[in-house]
């Protein structure tokens, strides 16, 4: 069931909730950034916060950090009515980067963390430590200048993380980075949520959230229009189909359609996408399927958020794919 259908998020501030937002608006003018917003991300949760730029995303995540201020409704962060008296337990990456970039690398971290209410002989042997783990072991020394733009997005992961949060909020992580460094960006991402840490990252990459969080909470155009665990999603999503890779590529799938339940067979890049009509149990189909053509690889297709996405929206429109599958800097890169 959703968070903001539960009897919590319809009443009083969840104080046992690393973040709890109930009925948040915000507004520019005559524009409407956020409409009445409800929220509940339980401590220990991996959540992903989804929707295409422009959505509303990086609004919220500035009224939770208190950079903001909603016009209407309230909030309570790790069981404070305002981030700022938590702000040594929160850790924050903003969609706008930004480092002292005439300081060191070693000296910006070190103030960083005593900002965070870290002191002592032990900081530096710390910020060694977090930059040896991001892979850039020996940089202490070089000016923040210096550095390409991968490695100061990795710096400023280590500055959010350094104190070692309680909740990280991370605001499109991946902006930029070309794949090798997404994928070690990830990797840290989930390190600190074994740690511990409740995560909130905001995307506009659907893939991304897809491979990494338990939960998300999508919004479009300042509402939010879905919010669940992924699996849940994917059940309530369910696409009917079964991908089958046959085991002889140039096997006669012709068979196939012919089959009870099949609605209809389509050629995939790596095999073939089978659509089954309603009703139909698909562990019975995918019986009569390995039955007619020998698989290599068979399993039920998972709806995925991008599609579940532009269903919601009504949108499926060549540009918004592009916008919810890539982010620009992957693509340069890979281009």
């Amino acid at each position: 069931m959703p968070l903001a259908d539960s009897p919590r998020a319809a009443g009083s501030i969840a104080v046992d909730a690393a973040i709890h937002l109930e009925g948040l608006t915000k507004r520019f003018g005559a524009t409407t950034a956020i409409e009445n917003l409800d929220l509940v991300v339980p401590q220990g949760t991996l959540c992903g916060f989804i929707g295409p730029n422009g959505a509303g995303k990086t609004t919220t995540i500035r009224m939770i950090m208190s950079i903001l201020f909603p016009d209407a409704g309230r909030l309570s962060v790790l069981g404070r009515a305002s981030a700022l008296e938590a702000k040594d337990r929160i850790g924050y990456l903003p969609e706008e980067r930004g480092v002292y970039r005439k300081m060191r690398v070693g000296d910006f971290l070190a103030f960083v963390a005593r900002l965070k209410g870290l002191s002592g002989a032990g900081v530096a042997a710390r910020v060694r430590r977090a930059l040896e783990r991001v892979g850039l072991g020996g940089v202490e020394r070089k000016r923040c200048e210096e550095l390409s733009k991968g490695m100061l997005q990795k710096v400023q992961f280590v500055a959010a993380t350094l104190h070692e949060p309680d909740l990280l909020i991370l605001d499109e992580p991946f902006s930029g980075l070309d794949p090798v460094s997404a994928r070690v960006l990830r990797e840290l991402i989930v390190e600190e949520h074994r740690r511990g840490a409740t995560v909130l990252f905001s995307t506009h990459v659907m893939p991304h959230a897809e491979e990494l969080c338990e939960r998300v909470v999508m919004i479009h155009r300042g509402r939010k229009v879905l919010d669940d665990d992924i699996p849940a999603i994917q059940r309530r999503y369910d696409t009917r189909a079964i991908l089958l890779e046959p085991l002889d590529p140039s096997a006669d799938v012709a068979p196939l359609a012919a089959l009870a339940g099949v609605e209809r067979v389509e050629r995939t890049e790596r095999g073939y996408e089978i659509r089954l009509a309603a009703g139909i149990a698909p562990e019975e189909a995918m019986r009569r399927i390995v039955m007619t053509v020998a698989p290599a690889r068979i399993e039920l297709a998972r709806p995925r958020l991008e599609d579940i996405f532009i269903e919601i929206a009504g949108d499926d429109s060549p540009e918004l794919r592009s916008a919810l599958t890539a982010d620009e800097g992957e693509r340069a890169s890979a281009a």
